[in-house]
């Protein structure tokens, strides 16, 4: 998930086993201190050299950094629930459709260095912090390049926040038709306005999103992290089984068969026309895993990708509240977090494509709409995740305000009328997004490609070149991260450019139609 998990960490003290748990009373850290006596206190024993420098630095340059250093309480186990909350997301229910389009050996190759890269991101991203004296992204950015700097993080993550609350908002659309057809008995929809998913998502977004998106402070909703990793988590263990009950083909009343009556609904929800004609083959093939495949939609393998392992804003407020706080421990935050999160995209992606293979959807849960008889557990997992999405919106819509109103009224007070006009815009174009872009693959693959790519590959590596002042450009780490931001821009032009042609190329094949 992206930046709006900063506001739902947990700060409750816990019991940390590290050496780091004995720190009492006498030794709390204030400015008033001298850093000779900072130094000596056992807080920071365990602290990197440049961590320490950047404590220092906070605490005699306060007006300069604009930063006051404070202990963090949370634990390490609770910080690599926080970060594989930040990371987990509406992304995984896109990973299927991506292995589907770049086969099984491909997709694989591509997620370990996604993976990766996001990784290596974060950790120049903690050094250019402690470097740089500042844990806020924005701020760094400012640091860096001036006013430019701050707004290229700034709209980096108002995007990558606008594409998580419009992916949540695809999923109302999707699913929720689903739910009332399957509690009201319904087998076929005749076209009544209350199964319209473009009507259904404008009632949940005036109903429910916008009341609670009105609150000044976030509030219980903070807590819907947790209950959104563990849908996701109920949703892989559905996946998994769902996969040894779903026979191949599948049978005469399920999606194989009734694909043609339906083209026409897929063709304009989910996917251009041609592209699910070639997925249509024999039944040899259609059961067969492919390990390599490339066609038009494999453009947006990558961009899905690197949507759905975006953290990176998260990653400072989470480093901030660490107890015992030091890069090389956040990274080990870092490292655990990433690999569970690595296994579960990995199983979602691989069970949900050996379940439908070449017919899985953009959405992966909207696919087993197709299968007859599909269970109460789905209806189950379908019901948790509109609750997730639909009490998660809210909290994405606080950190877009907030950075709007850093850029437009930072000098202002609060005032509820410009408080209530941006919360209205913001839910009225998210909305208009949901309904006139077809797919739910068009939002993952612009914002992956834009908003994803600067936040993992461009910003933190420009970042570090320019803020790291005591490794010389020559140095392997500033050459590393220099090939590093060239890579990127060239993921981010390449995806862009590719997606624009395939986007290009469907109007083209629309018109001729």
């Amino acid at each position: 998930m992206p930046r709006e998990e900063m506001s739902r960490f947990s700060t409750v003290p816990t019991r940390d086993e590290d050496e780091c748990s004995s720190n009492s009373s006498n030794n709390e850290y204030s400015g008033q201190y001298a850093p000779e006596i900072a130094l000596k206190s056992s807080r920071y024993e365990e602290m990197d050299e440049e961590n320490e420098n950047f404590l220092l630095e906070n605490n005699m340059m306060k007006k300069k950094y604009e930063t006051e250093y404070r202990p963090g309480t949370t634990s390490f186990g609770m910080s690599v629930f926080n970060l594989s909350n930040a990371i987990v997301g509406s992304g995984i229910l896109g990973l299927s459709y991506a292995m589907a389009n770049t086969g099984i050996a491909l997709f694989m190759v591509l997620l370990v260095f996604v993976a990766i890269f996001s990784l290596y991101s974060i950790h120049l991203l903690l050094k250019t912090a402690n470097e740089g004296g500042s844990l806020l992204y924005e701020q760094l950015g400012l640091k860096a390049f001036g006013i430019p700097g701050k707004l290229a993080a700034s709209v980096s993550i108002t995007m990558q926040n606008i594409g998580a609350m419009s992916s949540y908002l695809y999923i109302v659309k999707y699913e929720l038709p689903l739910v009332i057809m399957e509690l009201m008995g319904i087998e076929k929809s005749s076209g009544e306005w209350y199964l319209n998913g473009d009507f259904l998502v404008v009632v949940v977004s005036v109903l429910l999103i916008l009341p609670l998106s009105l609150l000044k402070n976030l509030g219980y909703l903070g807590y819907t992290s947790g209950l959104s990793l563990m849908c996701m988590v109920f949703f892989l263990i559905v996946v998994i089984y769902k996969k040894f009950q779903i026979p191949c083909p599948l049978e005469d009343h399920d999606l194989n068969t009734t694909v043609n009556h339906s083209l026409a609904v897929l063709a304009s929800t989910y996917a251009p026309l041609h592209d699910i004609a070639d997925n249509l083959t024999s039944d040899d093939d259609l059961c067969k895993p492919k390990y390599f495949v490339w066609n038009s939609q494999t453009v947006y393998a990558v961009p899905i990708l690197t949507f759905s392992f975006v953290c990176h804003p998260a990653v400072l407020p989470i480093y901030e509240e660490l107890k015992g706080r030091s890069r090389q421990r956040m990274m080990n935050v870092s490292n655990v977090s990433f690999f569970a999160m690595f296994l579960m995209y990995l199983l979602a992606a691989l069970f949900g494509y050996l379940t439908f293979y070449g017919n899985v959807e953009p959405e992966l849960l909207h696919t087993y709409s197709h299968v007859k008889d599909a269970g109460v557990v789905l209806l189950i997992v379908r019901l948790a995740v509109l609750v997730a999405v639909t009490l998660t919106v809210p909290v994405v819509i606080f950190p877009i305000r907030s950075s709007i109103n850093q850029l437009l009224c930072a000098e202002k007070e609060f005032s509820w009328i410009r408080h209530i006009v941006i919360t209205v815009l913001l839910l009225a174009f998210t909305n208009t997004l949901v309904i006139f872009v077809p797919t739910i693959r068009d939002i993952f693959g612009f914002i992956g490609a834009s908003a994803a790519a600067m936040l993992i590959f461009i910003l933190p590596s420009a970042f570090y070149i320019k803020l790291v002042k005591k490794e010389p450009m020559k140095s392997v780490q500033k050459i590393g991260a220099t090939v590093f931001l060239i890579s990127g821009i060239f993921v981010m032009s390449g995806s862009m450019a590719l997606i624009i042609l395939d986007w290009t190329k469907n109007a083209m094949s629309t018109e001729g139609h």
